[in-house]
C-alpha cells in the first residue's frame, strides 16, 4: 500500500475550508486530524467542533489521532463528529483492549499510536485486534520536527510482528516525512504516510501529495 494522509495541523486555519477542499481534489487517501489536549502533549490544537466542520465538507475519510488523556471518554463523540479511523495512544490507555473494542463496536477502524520511546513489542497481545498502528517519528505535540532515524528499525520490527501474528493492521508513520524519507518508509513496509508541513508549506500541495503517492 502507498497511502497518504495530509495533516491539517499544518494547514492555514484562516482558510481551513479551502485547505480541506484542496485535499478533496488531491490524490490523498485520508485527512489526518491531530487532536491535542495540552495535557498528554504540550500543545492544544482543536477538538470535536472542528472535526465536525471538516467532516461536513470532506470527501476523504477522517483519520483522527487522539493525543489526549482518557481517550475512551471521547471515542463516541469523535465518531459522531465524523471520524472513520480513531487512533489512541498506548501510553494514554489504562485499558487499551477495552478502548479498542469500544472503537470497533462503533463500526470504524481502530488504531494505536506509539511514541518514539515506546517499543513495538508491547503490542504483541493486541496487534491482531488492530486495523492500524501509528508510529510517531517525532515527539508528539508540534509539527515541523526532524525525523527520528530509529523509526526505520521500529517499522521493520512492527512489520515482523504483524506477519507473525497474522494481523491485517496497516502501518502509518507521522513526523518529518518528505520524499526521501517517505521512499525509505514505504520500502520498510509502511502503508500510510502522514505529511503536514511537507504538503501545506510547499508551493504546490496537490503536486506534493501526488509525489508522495508515486514514490
Amino acid at each position: 500500500m502507498k497511502l497518504v494522509a495530509p495533516s491539517i495541523l499544518a494547514a492555514n486555519f484562516n482558510k481551513l475550508g479551502e485547505e480541506v477542499e484542496l485535499i478533496n481534489q488531491s490524490e490523498a487517501d485520508y485527512i489526518h486530524c491531530d487532536v491535542m489536549d495540552g495535557v498528554f502533549v504540550p500543545n492544544i490544537s482543536f477538538g470535536i467542533p472542528v472535526i465536525h466542520a471538516v467532516h461536513r465538507i470532506a470527501q476523504k475519510p477522517l483519520d483522527v489521532h487522539l493525543m489526549i488523556v482518557h481517550p475512551e471518554k471521547y471515542v463516541k463523540d469523535y465518531f459522531n463528529a465524523g471520524a472513520s479511523i480513531i487512533t489512541v495512544h498506548y501510553e494514554a490507555c489504562v485499558h487499551l483492549h477495552r478502548t479498542i473494542q469500544l472503537i470497533k463496536q462503533l463500526g470504524i477502524r481502530a488504531s494505536v499510536c506509539l511514541n518514539p520511546h515506546t517499543p513495538v513489542s508491547l503490542l504483541e497481545d493486541i496487534i491482531a485486534e488492530l486495523d492500524m498502528v501509528l508510529l510517531m517519528s517525532v515527539n508528539p505535540g508540534f509539527g515541523g520536527q526532524q525525523f527520528i532515524e530509529n523509526t526505520y528499525k521500529k517499522t521493520t520490527e512492527l512489520k515482523e510482528l504483524i506477519l507473525k501474528k497474522k494481523s491485517k493492521a496497516f502501518i502509518e508513520v507521522d513526523g518529518g516525512v518528505n520524499l526521501e524519507i517517505g521512499k525509505k518508509l514505504y520500502e520498510s513496509g509502511v502503508d500510510v504516510l502522514v505529511a503536514g508541513s511537507f504538503v501545506f508549506n510547499s508551493g504546490n500541495p496537490l503536486q506534493s501529495i501526488a509525489d508522495l503517492k508515486s514514490l
